[in-house]
């Protein structure tokens, strides 16, 4: 490949077609093979090799031109690369642009924003690069357009000035969030239509809840894992290893938001000290079943949750095999396709959804599972206590990762789910910790060959 004109349509191509990994493979190595000066140019031209991620969205929520980007990505996945590229874009087409560049310390905006490896300063191209004026906290390009720099710290130094444009960097850890937020709305009111770019981690925050929600705003998500050809590759071993499926670890390298609500029965912090790589052997296993009303799209999941017993008498849930919008025959299926494979000694399923259907179709899937129909007396939250209790007490412990069943653990409380849904998959929990511990028999586990 002789130009970059050439490379620039073959990286179009590759990004927008499902090339086989032979054709990528070599992009790859021509890439490798361009002399510094051309990686350079390539590198100012960003849109050509930009993650899908990284490039603009042409719509808001509502479908209509956005106001606010909201970028929610993990650590490295890119976002600040695609905030300075977006300023730059602005800063180059408009010579009047008046841009605010936001962040909790000054120190971060300078850091990070402005002379970081992804900064402002690092991705012009040198004629076109702004001169920095810290005294003045000022960025000023060739062409007229200026960059204030701000801070959460200070968002009263926000009242007076106004932009037709500003960069929001990690927003979800500043200390006057909502304070100064507002205060850099009543200053976006320069051209025919000021816009935001925020770019955070994401954290449960109110105000990041609020933007999510905006019909204004344009969300765009992004995982450590999408940017990681261009991350060190033991970074990505060793933080993946060491917390994919953690609380941290959804949060800052899938960039998810995790709710953590003050009333709930589990907290995060309680289930991750309770969770172990992998059970012992167990003496007893069980497959609980917490049947939908309905098998309509939209209607409650079938949660389908597996745990077992160990010698010591400690209870480790082993699987979530959960399911949604099946009939009851399908979901009866996989029920009975995860008692196989755990080769579990029963399968337990709660009854006041319809006791005798949900006993026939179990058996419809297999004759030879030995269902055990439990009927609820008490309210979910009631049944749920006393097994929140035996976490507290370390008798309950995870085999594994289980984000969806955390999540509606972590948001259960006396109210039930915050978002009004049923929480299917602890009532299953409940279920199958309740039959290996609250009355359950100590028989030994017998198999035949």
């Amino acid at each position: 490949m002789s130009s970059v004109d050439d490379l620039r349509s073959a990286c179009d191509y590759w990004l927008t077609s499902d090339l086989p990994p032979k054709s990528k493979n070599e992009i790859v190595a021509e890439l490798l093979a361009l002399k510094k000066k051309t990686l350079r140019e390539l590198n100012a031209d960003f849109l050509t090799v930009a993650h899908r991620h990284q490039r603009p969205p042409a719509v808001a929520n509502n479908g209509k031109d956005w106001t606010t980007w909201l970028i929610l990505g993990g650590r490295g996945s890119g976002k600040t690369r695609a905030g300075a590229e977006w300023v730059r874009g602005i800063a180059l087409a408009d010579p009047s642009a008046r841009i605010a560049l936001v962040g909790e310390t000054e120190h971060d905006v300078r850091s990070v924003m402005i002379e970081g490896e992804s900064g402002l300063l690092s991705i012009h191209r040198q004629r076109e690069r702004p001169r920095w004026i810290p005294t003045r906290r000022l960025l000023q390009w060739p062409n007229g357009a200026m960059a204030e720099v701000f801070t959460a710290e200070n968002f009263e130094g926000l009242r007076g000035p106004q932009f037709s444009a500003a960069w929001l960097d990690e927003l979800a850890k500043w200390r006057h969030a909502e304070a100064t937020f507002d205060m850099l709305q009543f200053g976006l009111r320069l051209g025919q239509r000021p816009r935001q770019v925020v770019t955070t981690t994401p954290r449960p925050i109110a105000l990041i809840k609020k933007l999510m929600n905006d019909p204004s705003t344009a969300l765009t998500r992004a995982t450590t894992r999408d940017n990681a050809l261009n991350l060190a590759p033991s970074f990505v071993e060793q933080v993946l290893a060491r917390y994919a499926g953690t609380r941290m670890g959804r949060q800052e390298i899938d960039g998810e938001i995790i709710e953590e609500r003050a009333d709930a029965l589990w907290t995060r912090a309680g289930l991750e000290s309770c969770r172990v790589a992998a059970a012992p052997d167990l003496t007893r296993i069980v497959v609980a079943v917490d049947p939908p009303a309905t098998a309509k799209k939209g209607s409650d999941a079938c949660g389908i949750v597996a745990a077992g017993r160990a010698e010591d008498g400690t209870i480790y849930v082993i699987a979530d095999g959960s399911v949604s919008g099946m009939t009851p025959q399908g979901w009866a299926s996989k029920a009975v396709a995860l008692w196989r494979r755990l080769a579990a000694d029963s399968l337990v399923a709660e009854s006041n959804q319809g006791g005798d259907m949900v006993r026939a179709v179990i058996n419809e899937a297999d004759r030879e599972v030995p269902v055990v129909l439990k009927h609820a007396t008490r309210g979910k939250f009631h049944r749920a206590e006393p097994v929140s209790q035996l976490y507290e007490q370390g008798r309950v412990r995870h085999a594994g990762f289980f984000p969806a069943l955390e999540d509606e653990m972590c948001d259960f409380g006396l109210d039930g789910l915050s978002s009004g849904r049923s929480p299917d998959r602890l009532d299953a929990l409940v279920w199958a910790v309740t039959a290996l511990t609250f009355g359950a028999r100590a028989e030994p586990r017998i198999r035949s060959l």
